[in-house]
Parts: C-alpha cells; structure tokens; sequence
C-alpha cells in the first residue's frame, strides 16, 4: 500500500466518521444536515480514489473510477449547499443552474467523452481521461471560485470580532486547502503533473475539526469525546493494515473491535449526560423566565396598592379618612412598601446575574448618599428600638458610580443589618483608607457562623436561622450588593465573630479626586 493510498483511506474514514458525529449530534439542523451530505460526497471521493489506486487490474479501477467521478461531481455542489445554509443564503437560481450542472455532468461521466480508460500513472491506476474532461475541471473551479467568494462576502458582512466571522475564516481557510488540494487530482490525466496537493486535502478535515471544536461550529456539544473515539478507531484500522503475519492480524483486530465498543460506550454515556444538563439548563431558564415575567407582574400590582393606599393616607381630595382606619391602613401601607422591596430585591438580583443591568456611571459624593439613607432608614432601626449611630470622618468622598444601583447596594447593607438586630445597636459609618472609600455597617445583631459566611455573598444564600428572624428574606439581597461593588471595581465582605455576637459589613470603593 502506498502513501498516496492511505491518504485517501484516512480522508474517506475521517469523512464518514465526522459526518455522521455532527448529524448525529444535532439532526434537525440545516446547517449539520447539509455539512453531512457533503460529507459523505467526500467520503465517497475519498473512497473511489483509494479503490482506483489500490486496484491490481484495469477493470476493477473502472469500476471504483465510477464511484470517484459520481462523488466528485456532486461533492463541489454538496458542499456550496453547506456554505449557503452556514451563511443563510438563499442564491436559489444559482443552486437550480449548478443542479442541472450536475445532473448533466452525471450523465456525461459515462460517456467516453469522459473518459475512455484507465492507465498506470506513478505507480498507480489513473483514469484516462475523454476529449472533454475538461468540462469536469471547468465546473470544479467554477464552484470553488463561487463558493469561496460567497465565503469571503459572509465574512466581511459579519460583525467584527463575532463567532460567525470566526467560523466563517476558519471555513474560507478549509475550503481553500480542499479545492486546492482536490484540484491537483486533475493534474496527471491533464498535464502529466503528481497530485501532490491531495495530501493538503487533509488539511481540510483538520480545520473543520478545528472549527467544531474551536468556535463551536454547527452548535456541536460531544465533538470532543467523539473525535478522540474517531482517532482511536483509525489508530487501531492502520494497524490492522499493516499486519503482515495472522497471529499480528487477530490482534490487531481485536483490538480494532475494543476500540470500536469503548467508542460507542463512551460517546453514548458523554451523550446522555449532556442531554441531561442541556434538559436541566433549559428547565432552570424556563424557570427564571417564569419568575422574572411574574416577579414584574407582582410588582406592578404591589406598587398600585401601595399608592391607592398612600393616597388614602395622604390625598384629602378622596375624602376624610376615620382615625380608627388609619392604623390598619399604615400597615397595609407598610406591608406593600416591603412587598414592592422584595420582588424589586429578586428582579435586581436576576438583571446584575444576567449582565442585564445598566449602570450610569458618573461621579458621585458617597457622604451625601450615605446621610440620605441614614436619613431614611433612621426611624424604622428606633421604632424597632435600636440605638442607630453615624460616623463620617471628615473629607470629601467622591467615587465614579451609578447613583441609583449604588444607593440600593448600600441600602440592603443597612437594612439588612437592621433585620437581623433584634436588640442593641447599629452603627454606620465613612472613612478613607489609602485610595479607598470604606462605608462600613456594624451590628449587635445574630451574628454569623463559618457556615453563614460561605454562603452570604451568593445566589440565594442565607443562613437557616435568617428565616426566623426576617420572614420576608430573599437571600438575593447581599447578591445583589457584591455584583453591583464588584462592577464598580470595588470590594465588599462581611466578619463577625460568631453567633449572636454581631456583624460588620465592610464596602470599599474607590476614591476619585473631585475637580
């Protein structure tokens, strides 16, 4: 067997084995179904040209010769078809003038004005090729230049920097070395020339792997573990060929058969856990959806309430309200004002989690914000009873930052704090350290355990005893604050020394120097 011959051997198993990995994959995709037609035409190329060359009599290569010239015809259409869906292009005369073109090149390679026989050129059987051949290399080129210009539109059209241009430069670049290697196969029957570039065809394969792998091309999820199953099943096939002696042979074999189960063992279990996680991921998306359109919803009518109550309260336009009334309606007033901050608590959680919030980033003067919430969150810590203490060292406390998304971060640490401090007292306070602004909220409160600690920052994190003391916790809440500090380049941590032996809550931002 010559080296020409394995060649085409490997590009006729790579091309099976790849084509049936990306449908297997993903069936109902246009893309993957189009890539595996074209596919298996290589393959089938691939296949015809190791049979012509590997062939001992004339008559046998006329017979794999057929299954090269069908293949090749349809190869270069098959795999235009696959760069229109990749791009999303229609060029439906164009696709209906290369079909007929192909079906009219069919029946014209039974013709001897095709070819006319077979020859021994380098070694090995070659077609020999009709007065009209060239019709053949005419057509090859012309799909090569179209396809490759449709390429090269798709990539300059895409978006700068985005996976679609990558995947298509990385296309251009397979579909270069393909039609320039596979053109070369036209060299001795035309201009007496050795194929050489039919060994660049490999190179091909090798950067559509590359794009499935690199810049996830054909949405592909198990291309990993298949590929390497793939390469060991070749591994193991080109030892099997070059076994010369039977006890070398069954081996060999054996080992072909193992490979070939272990593969399937292994592709299935990869398969089955990631349709496991991509059901669970879509669960969990459907989930958040349906939480975040009904956490909108519930806010909506919360807010509503908390007006018409307000304006009961307040507006005496509506009519004098009794004072025997006015208590209960203080309280719906105040349960629908923490009912508003609850799901607004779980809707910013989920805009900071999902990179969907928009920060308006300007300078601020954090001392006026910090003494604007003192302000407001002052009476509710007394009417619980807590002594509630400010210090802000002097100095101005200037820091780049969205008022808005900041002042609600800064809040939850004091409200919270003022949650989970039954008794005693809270103290807030503003200081500098080095080029840091450190706001700090410092508690007589629950305290923490190591356990509380790991959990404090994250999604959903609290501890099992924050229930009994806030009904009403999120544990969204400290979520929240850690994204929107750490997206201003800050830090934020908590410490205490544990259980009932209070908190402190430490934010640090950086300082910029107002002008």
């Amino acid at each position: 067997m010559n080296y020409f011959s394995i060649s085409t051997l490997i590009l006729c198993l790579s091309g099976i084995v790849f084509s049936f990995i990306i449908y297997r994959t993903d069936r109902t995709n246009k893309v993957a179904r189009a890539w595996f037609y074209s596919c298996m035409a290589f393959s089938g190329w691939a296949l015809g040209l190791s049979g012509v060359t590997l062939s001992t009599t004339a008559s046998e290569a006329w017979l794999w010769q057929y299954i090269l010239d069908v293949s090749a015809i349809l190869l270069p259409f098959l795999y235009f078809i696959f760069i229109l869906q990749l791009l999303n292009i229609k060029a439906k005369y164009l696709k209906y003038f290369l079909l007929t073109c192909v079906v009219l090149l069919l029946f014209f390679s039974f013709s001897p004005l095709f070819k006319v026989g077979m020859t021994i050129r380098y070694g090995f059987n070659w077609v020999n090729p009709g007065p009209y051949y060239f019709v053949f290399l005419i057509y090859f080129i012309f799909c090569a230049i179209i396809t490759i210009g449709y390429l090269f539109y798709g990539y300059f059209k895409a978006e700068k920097g985005s996976v679609l241009r990558k995947q298509i430069r990385n296309t251009i670049f397979g579909g270069i070395m393909g039609y320039g290697g596979g053109v070369t196969n036209f060299f001795p029957q035309l201009f007496a020339i050795y194929p050489f570039g039919n060994y660049l065809v490999i190179l091909y394969i090798v950067f559509m792997v590359y794009g499935v792998l690199r810049f996830k091309l054909l949405n592909t999820k198990v291309i990993s573990a298949q590929i390497f199953s793939t390469a060991l099943i070749l591994v193991s096939f080109f030892n099997l060929l070059k076994a010369t002696e039977l006890i070398d042979w069954l081996v060999n074999f054996f080992i072909f058969l193992l490979a070939i189960v272990f593969s399937i063992f292994l592709i299935n279990s990869v398969n089955r856990e990631v349709k496991a996680r991509e059901i669970l991921a879509l669960t969990n998306i459907e989930q958040e959806n349906l939480i975040h359109i009904i956490s909108h919803q519930i806010k909506g009518y919360l807010s509503k309430s908390r007006n018409i109550f307000a304006e009961l309260l307040t507006e005496p336009a509506y009519g004098p309200v009794a004072d025997a009334s006015r208590p209960m309606l203080r309280e719906g007033l105040r349960s629908l004002t923490e009912g508003v901050r609850f799901t607004q608590q779980i809707l910013n959680a989920s805009n900071v989690d999902k990179g969907n919030a928009q920060f308006s980033m300007q300078i601020i003067d954090l001392k006026n914000m910090v003494k604007d919430l003192v302000k407001a969150l002052k009476e509710i810590a007394e009417k619980k009873g807590l002594e509630f203490n400010v210090e802000i060292e002097d100095g101005d406390y200037h820091t780049m930052a969205d008022d808005i998304q900041m002042k609600e971060a800064l809040r939850n640490i004091i409200d919270n704090s003022i949650h989970y401090t039954p008794v005693g007292k809270i103290t807030v306070s503003l200081a500098h350290r080095a080029e840091y602004l450190v706001f700090a909220v410092k508690d007589t409160g629950i305290g923490m355990t190591d356990d509380v600690k790991k959990k404090l920052f994250t999604k959903g994190g609290r501890g099992k005893e924050s229930l009994k003391i806030n009904v009403n916790s999120t544990g969204y809440g400290l979520f929240f604050v850690k994204k929107v500090i750490e997206a201003h380049h800050g830090r934020v941590h908590a410490e205490s020394e544990g259980k009932d032996r209070g908190s402190v809550f430490t934010v640090e931002l950086p300082e910029v120097k107002h002008v």
